[in-house]
């Protein structure tokens, strides 16, 4: 097929035009496109610190659900918070990754207890836990407690206790568990903003 020059620029002419008319919104089908809402429109945004590392960055977690009685609010997305002054906003990986976290089939959401001898974990009620938890402690402390050391001076130790407190608390609630746990003479005291 002979096209001329002058034919050949009517040809692209043709073209243009009707593609630039196409793009303003000039078609000649219906358009069928809709307006989506944005995905977080009706989420309710919830402020909270993400729970890995010790610096606390600050993320905003938004739910869905009607916050009715007996209703279940389901987590959609997890970003980080740019009100923070923390991270103002931004997140390392395993912090970008805290939805993945929240809804993997293996988190565990409840206390579970494995007795002597058994090699199956059972599931057991939060009171059930922090009762069994107590008496651990209380009876570790009242056979390992040391009043006096060799020499005669009182120290009122529990070297054999450990406790690993978080560094995502607040300045109150990292001082009332240092002072609980000095007070029954634990010795072995570490925070995780120090590993």
């Amino acid at each position: 097929m002979q096209v001329s020059r002058r034919q050949f620029f009517k040809i692209c002419g043709a073209g243009l035009s009707g593609s630039s008319i196409a793009l303003m919104g000039f078609s000649p089908a219906p358009a069928l496109a809709e307006v989506r809402s944005f995905k977080l429109a009706r989420a309710t945004e919830t402020r909270n610190m993400c729970p890995y590392c010790s610096v606390s960055c600050g993320v905003l977690i938004y739910t869905t659900g009607d916050k009715s009685k007996n209703a279940k609010a389901d987590i959609i997305h997890i970003e980080g918070d740019p009100d923070n002054p923390v991270n103002r906003g931004t997140l390392c990986p395993k912090g970008a990754g805290l939805l993945d976290m929240v809804k993997s089939p293996n988190r565990l959401k409840y206390p579970e207890v494995r007795e002597a001898g058994s090699n199956e974990w059972k599931r057991i009620s939060w009171d059930d836990a922090i009762t069994r938890i107590t008496k651990h402690m209380k009876a570790d402390r009242d056979a390992n407690f040391v009043e006096k050391n060799a020499a005669g001076t009182t120290v009122n130790r529990w070297n054999t206790f450990g406790f690993l407190a978080s560094s995502a608390a607040n300045n109150e609630t990292g001082y009332l568990t240092h002072k609980i746990l000095r007070g029954l003479g634990a010795v072995a005291f570490e925070t995780q903003a120090r590993i």
